[in-house]
């Protein structure tokens, strides 16, 4: 190689090079890299870079007949070495940010989609993948160690031959067993095989979607108002800026039912009676109004119901109650001609933005639920206010005269934001659903026979409104604002396993309005999107199934 190096050939070899480096000098010193080695060679020929070199020096190739200058590049050769310079860490890996928002909760969250078969599938993958990471049977396992432990050897052999003691914990293997996992084709185990194999409860599927959308201008996005109701009569009255519009269900029908513009009033509550066509209007005023939705009239007008505006109303056969800005609820007969209460309840120190009586004001019932904006829920059970002559229902006393305040029978504190959202359960008897705002995120159910919280579910957003469905013992909620991703949502629960159905999307705005059909198979929602949203949420009522008429029927029993 010596000779080769000196030939004429190797000389021009070496020139040729010195000429692609621009360096015509025959002088030019010859530059030492320290390779991974050690010492590398000291030909300048090389084309090995060095690991320790710095960007800043003269070696290492570069890029020729580059357009904006002589430009090097990095050689890190077979290893990889990534450059974080021109990169933020936390834009890279998507890290959060110190101080944002995020959800306090710790237990369950709405996801942004979710549906009883996927909750059933991921339970069942949870369970699949438990039992088959598990250790397996010491059958099956081929990592026994049945070897005795190492010993110092006694004797001087290179090698010895001898048998494994058998494990006495192992158990005896019938190979003659037809069933035995040695002969097993399949690739999970006979406890995975047992899940998927095993018989599915049955799930009743859902619509994503909404099977109606109504635009609904003027909507507002207030939390404390409640501006959507659904009638017995399948006729639904939507308050929208000054005006009350009703829209018939079975034919579309829609018809204005009242303006206020002139008066410069404007909705802030409506409230179907549980049966009839009544409806109850509260304004921003204080204005209580009571009208015959059949005639599109006005029947009753009380001027000045409340100080200030009327957000929640609810209906007990005829007797009207409605909540305030002025932390005062009121309870009036709409069929005495007198304006003032026989009844005063006080126990809000801020806006009473929800009130629902029990058993939707069945008959007897006489327990009332009010939430206000003091985070507090209170429990009224006006029996103790027993009307004169004839108990609940009856006339009112002579002169307008009121009755004076009586504190509620419970008052829970657990809440730690706004209250409005109020829903009995009409299948157990004393049991009571609310829902806290942003702050709170909460569904919390109270036994309120003895004052007890039963259960609370953490949702993780802002509840605006709840409903229990009439065919199963379900419950609806609808959201709001939210610290995740999901937001905007109405939710389907089941009760008391607290299991979520169903999860729909659709608004942009929060759902802040909530009701259901008189059959109990469709709920509305409004939303500050100004749009009005239908969704086939449950099933229809079983009919009664046969075999089980009476008896005492002699019609169906002629042969």
């Amino acid at each position: 190689m010596s000779g080769m190096k000196n030939s004429p050939f190797g000389k021009r070899l070496r020139a040729s090079h010195r000429e692609q480096d621009g360096d015509h000098s025959p002088t030019r010193p010859r530059t030492r890299n320290n390779s991974l080695f050690g010492v590398g060679p000291a030909d300048p020929s090389s084309s090995t870079p060095a690991l320790d070199s710095l960007p800043g020096t003269s070696d290492g190739p570069f890029i020729p007949h580059s357009p904006v200058g002589r430009t090097r590049f990095r050689d890190y050769g077979d290893r990889f070495v990534p450059s974080r310079d021109d990169g933020d860490i936390r834009t890279s890996f998507h890290l959060l940010e110190e101080g944002g928002p995020s959800t306090p909760s710790k237990n369950k969250i709405i996801p942004s989609e979710s549906d009883a078969q996927k909750e059933q599938a991921n339970s069942m993958f949870n369970s699949i993948l438990q039992t088959e990471v598990t250790p397996p049977s010491p059958v099956r396992s081929p990592f026994r160690n049945t070897a005795m432990p190492p010993t110092t050897p006694t004797r001087r052999r290179l090698f010895q031959y001898n048998t494994s003691p058998s494990n006495p914990a192992t158990p005896s293997r019938r190979l003659d067993d037809p069933i035995d996992e040695a002969y097993s084709m399949s690739p999970v185990r006979a406890e995975s095989r047992k899940l998927l194999e095993s018989p599915k409860r049955p799930l009743r599927s859902v619509i994503k979607t909404p099977y109606r959308v109504l635009d609904a201008p003027e909507l507002a996005d207030d939390f404390y108002l409640n501006l959507v109701d659904w009638s017995s009569t399948n006729v639904l009255g939507v308050g929208l800026g000054a005006c009350v519009y009703l829209w018939t269900a079975h034919n579309a029908h829609v018809s204005k039912l009242c303006d206020l513009t002139e008066s410069g009033d404007s909705i802030s509550s409506v409230s179907w009676v549980q049966k009839g066509t009544t409806l109850a209007v509260g304004t921003i005023s204080g204005q209580l109004k009571i009208y015959d939705a059949n005639r599109l009239t006005l029947t009753r007008t009380y001027q000045q119901a409340h100080t200030q505006r009327i957000g929640a109303l609810a209906w007990n056969q005829n007797i009207l109650s409605s909540g305030s800005r002025d932390r005062m609820v009121h309870h009036r007969d709409v069929r005495e001609p007198g304006e003032a209460p026989w009844k005063r309840c006080t126990g809000h120190r801020q806006e009473v933005c929800g009130l629902k009586w029990s058993s939707d004001g069945g008959a007897g019932s006489a327990s009332l639920a009010s939430g206000g904006n003091d985070n507090k829920v209170c429990i009224w059970d006006l029996r103790g206010a027993t009307r004169r002559n004839g108990g609940w229902g009856g006339p009112a006393p002579s002169g307008g005269e009121s009755q004076g305040d009586s504190p509620p029978v419970w008052k829970f504190h657990d809440h730690t934001a706004a209250v409005k959202a109020l829903a009995w359960d009409p299948h157990v008897s004393g049991v009571l659903a609310t829902g806290g705002g942003t702050q709170d995120k909460h569904i919390r159910f109270w036994n309120v026979v003895n004052g007890t919280m039963t259960g609370q579910l953490d949702t993780g957003s802002q509840v605006c409104n709840l409903i229990w469905s009439k065919t199963s013992h379900e419950l609806v909620s609808t959201h709001g604002f939210s610290s995740t991703t999901a937001q905007n949502q109405i939710c389907i629960w089941k009760y008391p396993q607290l299991d979520m159905v169903a999860s729909l999307t659709g608004h942009t705005n929060r759902v802040l309005y909530l009701a259901m059909s008189p059959d109990g198979e469709t709920v509305v929602t409004g939303a500050g999107d100004e749009t009005l949203r239908f969704w086939n949420a449950f099933p229809k009522e079983s009919k009664r199934v046969a075999g089980r008429e009476s008896k005492l029927d002699y019609a169906h029993q002629i042969r």
